[in-house]
């Protein structure tokens, strides 16, 4: 996994935006055992200490799970994930209806657009 970081932001908060975006991905699957805080740390290139905070906060949502004698684990809430996605698919969706606009593009003409793209791309592709 690639760990992207944004100093202007306080880093616990952008790990967990981060592992949001990998359950919501399929990356974590949901009811799967997550690394120990130490190997994400590391893998990260963060404090465990940050790690910990950020893991702290997941629990706290229900995103993740301790078993006291196996590790932390993904939320098997099939719903709450549906959520994660469709509220992620909406914030991209209102970003790039926001920079059509700022580049002249209406809503019409960005729909067109779409449609082009997508019958460009061959009908029913997933890619």
């Amino acid at each position: 996994m690639k760990w992207v970081f944004d100093h202007d932001r306080p880093i616990y908060t952008q790990i967990i935006e981060q592992i949001k975006l990998f359950i919501a991905s399929g990356e974590y699957s949901a009811g799967g055992k997550l690394p120990s805080v130490r190997e994400l740390a590391q893998e990260a290139g963060v404090n465990p200490n940050t790690m910990q905070r950020a893991f702290s906060e997941l629990e706290s949502e229900g995103w993740v799970f301790a078993n006291r004698t196996s590790g932390r684990f993904i939320t098997e809430d099939a719903d709450m994930v549906q959520n994660l996605q469709d509220e992620l698919a909406m914030e991209a969706v209102k970003a790039f209806l926001d920079s059509m606009k700022k580049i002249g593009y209406s809503k019409e003409k960005t729909i067109d657009l779409i449609k082009k793209s997508i019958d460009e791309r061959g009908e029913g592709s997933n890619e």
